[in-house]
């Protein structure tokens, strides 16, 4: 069902071949940051904000462009495409844990560069943090896109940088409660997870506002380059 603010481009045959090929890109790069985000999460780093210095996981560093990325998707593409990335997305980390799962169960060979407990080191806790990450990312992502839609829906297509952060804020409180409440809740005190989740949410704040100028320069150069009016979605 498309929304009825949205007006449906109207492209040619070209045009909309085009369009397909960047929907098709721009889900591939979603789902390579949401791939990357599981498997180095296990890494723990401190960030500079300038006011404050976070510790973050490192899957969280390519986790803003997950979110970047749906709200271009939604912008242009419409609700239904975005959760299609979305569910691909789910698909895939469900995929990716079925083969880091095979690696452990076969034993390393003598001489293997990676012996059995390395691989144990690094992906020990991969079925707990992917699990995890994909009850967070899943939930939040489907608030992402529906909060970034009602917020289109009411400001008629109007605002883009009032549904970017909007949206993205309130869905990366849920992500980061979920993540890291998930893999720490039998692990760390309720003081330490809390601080995890303050970080957390607080580099995913900082880079969504950031993220404000490049979904402007983003949408600037697809509505150029497709012709599209503000509010205007390509229907595939």
């Amino acid at each position: 069902m498309k929304d009825s603010y949205a007006l449906n481009a109207d492209l040619s045959e070209k045009a909309q071949k085009s369009a397909f090929l960047l929907y098709i890109f721009l889900a591939a790069v979603f789902v390579g940051s949401l791939i990357t985000c599981n498997l180095i999460a296990n890494k723990f780093i401190e960030i500079d904000l300038g006011f404050k210095t976070v510790v973050i996981s490192a899957g969280v560093l390519p986790y803003p462009i997950t979110f970047l990325i749906t709200d271009v998707l939604s912008e242009v593409y419409g609700r239904k495409r975005t959760n299609h990335v979305v569910i691909a997305g789910f698909i895939v980390s469900l995929f990716v844990l079925f083969i880091l799962w095979l690696g452990h169960i076969f034993p390393a060979i003598d001489g293997s560069p990676v012996t059995d407990d390395a691989y144990n080191q690094v992906f020990k806790n991969s079925d707990r943090v992917i699990l995890s990450s994909m009850t967070a990312y899943l939930t939040a992502q489907l608030v992402d896109v529906r909060l970034f839609h009602f917020w289109k829906r009411l400001t008629k297509g109007k605002h883009l940088w009032l549904r970017n952060n909007a949206s993205t804020l309130v869905s990366q409180i849920v992500d980061t409660t979920l993540v890291v409440g998930i893999i720490f809740y039998d692990r760390e005190s309720v003081g330490t997870i809390v601080g995890y989740i303050g970080d957390g949410w607080m580099f995913k704040a900082s880079a969504a506002l950031i993220d404000t100028a490049f979904i402007y320069l983003i949408m600037y150069g697809i509505r150029r380059v497709f012709k599209l009016k503000v509010g205007q979605e390509i229907h595939l």
